[in-house]
């Protein structure tokens, strides 16, 4: 369809007033992609200058030897503090902030598939830091070590709360990160501009759906972890304690699935910063296009099977050595791929030198070099001789300054002209570049030699005569250097958004969606969405921006005051649905605010404050629930170039209905991380189980079982009656009892068959599971309640059956993860030949 002038100018007006921010106070009510996406960016930028003070008060202090600038327990609480900020409050939530922004305009779409759930997400990162943060003022800031190893973080030799803000904190960021991973999986899929398949999707796609993937797997053990070490220090439930039958080093094996494969979920997505500018400055097409996604996808692979390599020294089996020994350096191999493949697309090209370049290359021979450092501790005999000193610190370093914050110094100057409309500036910038990359070696570089001469990390001073000193002193002025560099990048940056030029559009003359936008884009990004037919279609596709510019794709009206974008098939790329997104509303910040609640007051141990949030929050939840959906059939809609489409609560692979899928493989990740641990403790710990720990009552198993069985063959039946144009009510109240059913034996088995949990560490992991099954099958009755009253409403008809096919995936994984729960509980140990 063909627009006029005028009628293309309406039209923009109807589209920017439906997406844009409300004033005043309205704008805590935004969900707009872009907003969140840039307060993300800001808030974490906020932490990075927080963490690089910190980080200036840990070189000032070591800069000389027996320094009295800070006492011990002020720098513990300090690097404590630099190692959390810099990996939990800056780097991921920068990550989050660029792609958020970013994924929408590179695959052609207006927004997210969940917009609210990313305000969600935002109010919990600043919540969370802000707990984190608050902590330093007040003088309880965690002191234990970002990875805050047990016992040392446990009740006994850290009490006070300092260790409870951390897990407290970072725990609420992480339900942040979780939130995020839902929302870019779910949108990457399918979320995209028609013929955008799999195999057309820009890179920077394909390394944000596998760095999201990579979370979804990832950071559910850091959560359970965390919750663990809380509820053993608040409870005195004995998960790590080994005189109990726990085990310290369950902690790091749950830290380090989570640690390591973080490293590669930091680097990822600003390797897809790399392979989106070195074409555009290379002037041609990506080389090895298909051997770079293989290699994104091997390295989230296995970067699942390295944690091990931070613990050679904790005495585990030298075949385990040999094998995670192997697989740290065959990590390097998908790394190489990647390296090779944006080299070679130099050579072959007709590469222009401009300012961004300048940082590549700085991140090219840093990156390396921090690279050739981990072959190195991948090998045992050297391991054993670094581990726990300075030379671990420096790699660490290299790979995260040099392979994140380089690419993204340049993705800064890059896409500055999209983001703001102004041209960068070339000399305070390249002034820039040479302070941080001659301080950043000053720093990390000589760091390395200290801890090759024996300097421990986390030590506060050190005494003269030991060689350390000249190599601190350097480091410590490398490091003022490097801040001063920062500080010229943060100034240049500034002065550029105040005052800077214009800047025309795609001055860079790139080849992918985001730079057909206006400069700044406008809120809802297209005019109207495009149809691609290449990977690089600004370059392919003749006048294809002016197209979107003049109102001819997909969408290019708005009607029914709704929120368009289109959805398309996960793997072809073709249009499949019109996705209705939700307005600006005040739900996600008031759940995030009620989540608060329950945190602080846990971390304070006002635990009926906590009860009353959670409450609360699960009120929130069902309201926000409740405001989703329609309330009527609506007939297939016009969704441009001759094509019409259902809207998407009328199709049966909604963004609903895929965001509840990858949620249940979060919480899938969870409960098999909880197996393992359970399973890790009785091969691990002395006399597991203890005999007459965990009884068991077989009419209680019984009814459990079979009441999660009908529960889930309730929710069924209503999907098939309600298709069949019956009405669902009977089979929903049979899924309604049978969850209620299944909540009552399973707190029966909680309460009548295990132990005392503060006894021994196998009643406290088998109560800790027996909760987390009790948990489900409640939220699966809630669940019943739920659907029988948005039945009722008329949000339920046989055409919209999302509600009832997404809560059926709930309880399909409920009975699932019941069935081998209950089975573990009291089915291993009689077949292991133990006392139960």
């Amino acid at each position: 369809m063909s627009l006029t002038t005028d009628q293309l100018a309406e039209e923009r007006v109807r589209l920017d007033h439906l997406f844009s921010t409300p004033p005043g106070f309205g704008r805590l009510a935004a969900v707009n992609h872009s907003v969140i996406g840039l307060r993300f960016i800001i808030v974490s930028l906020v932490f990075f200058v927080v963490g690089g003070l910190l980080s200036m008060l840990i070189r000032a202090q070591l800069a000389i030897p027996g320094n009295e600038f800070l006492d011990n327990a002020a720098y513990n609480q300090i690097f404590t503090m630099h190692g959390t900020v810099m990996m939990f409050l800056f780097a991921i939530p920068l990550i989050e902030g660029l792609a958020l922004y970013f994924i929408p305009k590179f695959l052609g779409a207006r927004d997210l598939s969940f917009p609210r759930l990313s305000a969600f997400g935002f109010w919990c990162f600043v919540f969370g830091g802000s707990i984190l943060l608050v902590s330093m003022f007040l003088g309880v800031a965690p002191d234990s070590g970002w990875f805050m190893y047990t016992p040392l973080s446990s009740g006994e030799f850290t009490p006070g709360i300092n260790a409870d803000v951390w897990l407290i904190g970072v725990t609420f960021v992480e339900v942040s990160a979780i939130a995020f991973a839902i929302e870019l999986v779910t949108t990457v899929l399918k979320v995209r501009s028609g013929g955008m398949s799999l195999s057309r999707m820009p890179l920077w796609g394909w390394y944000i759906l596998v760095t999201a993937l990579m979370m979804v797997v990832g950071f559910p053990p850091l959560i359970l972890a965390s919750i663990l070490l809380e509820i053993e220090r608040a409870f005195s439930w004995p998960f790590f304690n080994a005189a109990l039958g726990g085990d310290p080093l369950l902690w790091q094996h749950l830290f380090w699935l989570f640690g390591h494969p973080e490293v590669y979920i930091i680097f990822l997505p600003a390797a897809a910063a790399v392979s989106m500018m070195i074409p555009t400055f290379a002037r041609r097409a990506i080389v090895g296009y298909n051997w770079v996604v293989a290699a994104v996808v091997a390295t989230g692979f296995i970067s699942f099977g390295l944690w091990v390599h931070h613990m050679f020294t904790v005495g585990i089996p030298h075949l385990a050595l040999v094998f995670f020994s192997a697989a740290s350096m065959f990590v390097a191999i998908p790394t190489a791929i990647q390296f090779f493949s944006w080299l070679a697309t130099l050579w072959k090209g007709r590469p222009v030198a401009r300012l961004p370049m300048l940082y590549l290359f700085g991140f090219l021979f840093i990156f390396v070099c921090g690279g050739l450092t981990g072959v190195m501790l991948a090998l045992v005999p050297f391991n054993w001789q670094a581990h726990d000193t300075h030379f671990v610190v420096a790699h660490l370093h290299y790979v995260l300054i040099g392979g994140f914050v380089f690419p993204l110094l340049a993705a800064a100057y890059y896409w500055l002209p999209l983001i703001s409309g102004k041209a960068p500036s070339e000399r305070l910038g390249k002034w820039a570049f040479w302070l941080i990359f001659i301080g950043f070696n000053l720093t990390f570089l000589h760091m390395h030699f200290t801890g090759l001469v024996g300097m421990p990390r986390r030590v506060y001073t050190y005494p003269e005569g030991l060689g350390w000193e000249w190599l601190n002193l350097v480091s410590s002025i490398g490091g003022f250097v490097l801040t001063i560099g920062f500080a010229a990048f943060f100034l240049d940056l500034v002065v550029r958004l105040r005052a800077g030029p214009p800047s025309p559009i795609n001055p860079w003359q790139a080849g992918s969606l985001e730079w057909s936008l206006d400069h700044p884009p406008a809120t809802y990004n297209f005019a109207a969405l495009p149809h691609v037919t290449s990977r690089e279609p600004l370059r392919d596709q003749a006048d294809l921006d002016q197209q979107i510019r003049g109102g001819e794709g997909y969408l290019p009206t708005a009607r029914n005051g709704w929120q368009e974008t289109l959805g398309v098939h996960p793997l072809t790329g073709r249009p499949d649905q019109i996705i209705l997104l939700p307005g600006p509303s005040y739900l996600p910040l008031i759940t995030a605010s009620l989540l608060a609640v329950f945190f602080v007051g846990f971390l304070l141990g006002a635990y009926w404050v906590s009860a009353l949030g959670a409450a609360a929050a699960l009120v929130a939840g069902f309201r926000w629930a409740w405001s989703t959906g329609l309330d009527r059939d609506w007939h297939k809609q016009d969704a441009g170039r001759e094509l019409v489409l259902p809207l998407h609560a009328q199709v049966h692979d909604a963004p609903g209905w895929w965001g509840m899928l990858v949620g249940l493989l979060v919480n899938g990740t969870f409960y098999i991380t909880l197996l393992f641990g359970y399973l890790y403790l009785w091969a691990v710990a002395p006399e597991w189980p203890p005999e007459s720990f965990v009884r068991t009552s077989l009419p209680a198993v019984g009814i459990t079982l079979f009441a999660v069985l009908a529960a889930l063959f309730g929710f069924h039946r209503a999907v098939k009656v309600n298709a069949g144009n019956a009405s669902p009510v009977s089979a929903l109240i049979l899924a309604l009892a049978g969850g209620l059913i299944a909540t009552a034996g399973l707190t029966m088995q909680l309460v009548n068959d295990v132990a005392e949990p503060t006894s021994h560490a196998y009643a406290a992991v088998t109560s800790f599971l027996l909760g987390y099954l009790t948990l489900h099958a409640f939220i699966a009755a809630m669940m019943g309640i739920y659907a029988l009253l948005r039945w009722r409403a008329g949000f339920i008809s046989p055409l919209r059956s999302l509600d009832l096919r997404v809560i059926r995936l709930w309880a399909l994984y409920t009975a699932l993860v019941t069935l081998i729960g209950v089975a573990l509980v009291h089915g291993l140990p009689p077949l292991l030949g133990e006392s139960a």
